[in-house]
């Protein structure tokens, strides 16, 4: 059996990341997989409810909230390890061969970590870590899908606990607006934000320095 890991929210200020582990025998995969930025939501929700819904099917999930991101004694190469172990983990059984997506711009340092880290946890497994696995591999496909959807559920959640944050990502103007106005009205930063992130601390910094009526 084949086990794909991949991620989703590495980059964006808000929200977590969410790394998704989908095992799987080749043939049972649906048709139409790919690497998620490939396809629209409405395909990815298909695609992730079909992989939960197959019999032969086993996926694991990981969330990486922002106030670990933010802890100065991690990064996000360590933390991406992490999500990864977390998600395989959860479905690994003995001997399994897994791909993933390596989150490091050195291959064999991460794939190594990430079968350490599932070794920990009590499975011996081979690990394969792959730049772009994703687009290489249907089974990583498989993974960044149910990874991506995930994520997009929790920004959803977001949104209708704020209203609209846009996309989370620091290029997206609605996701500044969203949090320079909270900045503005609170004078602090929402939970749901990674503080570390230079967007945030650059709100801060300009909150601090101006009066409330000129921010």
């Amino acid at each position: 059996m084949r086990i794909g890991i991949d991620e989703a929210g590495k980059g964006p200020v808000l929200g977590p990341m969410v790394a998704a582990a989908v095992r799987a025998p080749p043939d049972s995969l649906p048709d139409g997989i790919a690497d998620s930025k490939r396809l629209t939501p409405a395909r990815r929700e298909d695609l992730a409810a079909k992989l939960r819904a197959h019999e032969d099917i086993a996926v694991g999930v990981a969330f990486i909230e922002p106030a670990t991101i933010d802890d100065p004694g991690t990064d996000m190469n360590l933390l991406t390890v992490r999500a990864q172990v977390e998600a395989a983990a959860e479905i690994a059984i003995e001997e399994d061969s897994v791909v993933c997506d390596a989150g490091d711009v050195d291959e064999d340092r991460f794939g190594r970590r990430v079968r350490e880290g599932i070794a920990e946890r009590g499975t011996s497994v081979s690990v394969h870590a792959q730049h772009r696995a994703d687009d290489e591999h249907a089974i990583v496909g498989a993974a960044s899908i149910v990874a991506k959807v995930e994520r997009d559920r929790r920004i959803e959640a977001l949104a209708e606990e704020y209203g609209d944050v846009g996309s989370g990502y620091p290029s997206d103007q609605t996701t500044r607006d969203f949090l320079r106005e909270f900045v503005r009205e609170q004078g602090i930063l929402p939970e749901c934000a990674r503080k570390s992130w230079s967007t945030c601390s650059d709100l801060l910094a300009a909150h601090e320095q101006a009066s409330l009526g000129d921010f």
